[in-house]
């Protein structure tokens, strides 16, 4: 290989930097940077969270923000929070939990959450996403195997990433297929005296639907493993209580590790998982992105001891929260819209066109609607879909909902005429 002559400092010919490296390859999002930037990516929601927030100068309905129960903005909850920042600060406690971060408040938020996912202990997390991706990466070694759904949230495919030892994917949903990589990995862990650990979740994010829960569950006949639920969208919106996807299909005490997010239902930072004692302690000796970061902030943790013990009390919240889903769901079906297998609040709105016309669809709804919604193009959906995906929240009206499904009716029909099909932003 040829050598370049340097004073130095010798590199092959072959070799890119780093920052040349990046900036000719700005990923799939990333490339479009320059004309979506602010607009259909980063955009700036100004204002107190609700159902009406300023977009650019301008008030826009909102149906983008994962504030399901109203939380995000209850007299209650902004009572408590001040109140927590006045007295404790966002700086204590200080320092890890395991050297000296940890506080009676903690152990409290963690024995409530225990107690209302019905398990026997329960550890915070400072992030969700950090949280589930070192979770994973704490309960298996090189001997034992993944089984997981196709489409599970990023932070599954990141934590599963990081195991060193084999994994095997099923298509989403699809038991038969669960089945047959789980033989596949039982016939790994008889030789390598490992373990299987199987990841899915409650419900999934983009499309809406449940994983199937009771047929994993009912695998555990022929197999042994251990089932590791991602229930951030099913945590405070599904089941009796709120309590989740696992206790809306009854198989709760079936599921052996329950992840939760403070960022959906909640309407705040962090996360928690659930489960046995003995596993609990073992992550909270064992994760290290909890023994290597700050603990939680006491403002956040009384907000929320707030928030669950509103999840608890006031079962209004999701009541109302379902009255909208119900009616948007319908509307937007009765409306003639594909709206796939949606099991929950999760309401994705499936159209066909390109890019482009996806864009031009997105701004002639917040232009000319005022209607703020979340647009998913390729290449997180296969070319040619297009799809919009609405958030029902407990403080969304009727009249909100019949607003919308007359607008996403007048926008579908200009999709339909060709009237959005342009490279460019069309003036409406």
């Amino acid at each position: 290989m040829a050598i370049l002559n340097c004073h130095n400092d010798c590199y092959s010919e072959s070799t890119v930097d780093l920052f040349d490296k990046i900036l000719k390859d700005r990923g799939p999002i990333g490339q479009h940077a320059k004309d979506s930037h602010g607009y259909f990516t980063f955009p700036k929601l100004e204002g107190d969270i609700g159902t009406r927030m300023v977009f650019r100068g301008k008030e826009k309905l909102i149906w983008s923000l994962n504030n399901y129960l109203g939380l995000a903005n209850h007299p209650e909850v902004r009572k408590t929070d001040a109140a927590a920042a006045a007295e404790y600060g966002f700086a204590s406690p200080m320092g890890a939990r395991m050297m000296s971060g940890n506080s009676n408040l903690h152990e409290q938020l963690e024995s409530e959450l225990a107690e209302f996912e019905s398990k026997e202990d329960a550890i915070l997390l400072n992030y969700g996403y950090q949280g589930m991706v070192s979770a994973i990466d704490c309960l298996v070694d090189r001997h034992d195997v993944i089984v997981y759904d196709s489409e599970s949230h990023a932070c599954i495919i990141d934590g599963v990433r990081l195991h060193m030892g084999k994994r095997f994917v099923y298509p989403h949903n699809d038991i038969a297929n669960c089945e047959k990589q789980l033989e596949r990995a039982t016939k790994i862990v008889e030789e390598s005296g490992g373990s299987i650990l199987l990841l899915t979740e409650g419900v999934f994010g983009m499309s809406g639907d449940m994983g199937k829960l009771k047929e994993i569950v009912a695998l555990k006949k022929k197999f042994q493993f251990r089932l590791f639920v991602d229930d951030a969208h099913g945590f405070g919106t599904m089941g009796k209580t709120g309590a989740g996807t696992g206790e809306e299909l009854g198989v709760q005490d079936e599921i052996d590790i329950y992840f939760g997010t403070f960022a959906k239902s909640m309407a705040l930072i962090g996360g928690f998982i659930a489960s046995s004692e003995q596993v609990v302690e073992y992550l909270r000796y064992n994760m290290r992105s909890q023994i290597f970061a700050k603990s939680n902030p006491m403002a956040l943790v009384v907000g929320a001891r707030k928030r669950l013990e509103l999840l608890r009390t006031q079962p209004e919240l999701k009541n109302n929260l379902w009255k909208i889903v119900h009616a948007l769901q319908k509307g937007l079906k009765d409306a003639g819209f594909e709206i796939g297998k949606t099991q929950s609040p999760v309401t994705p709105v499936y159209l066909n066109g390109t890019v482009g016309e996806a864009t031009n669809l997105i701004y002639d709804l917040r232009e000319n609607d005022d209607i703020f919604c979340s647009a998913v193009i390729y290449p997180v959906v296969p070319k040619g879909i297009i799809i919009l995906r609405l958030i029902p929240t407990a403080v969304h009206t009727l009249e909100d909902v019949n607003y919308t499904i007359q607008a996403f009716r007048k926008a579908y029909t200009r999709l339909k005429a060709g009237e959005y099909a342009s490279d460019k932003i069309a003036s409406f």
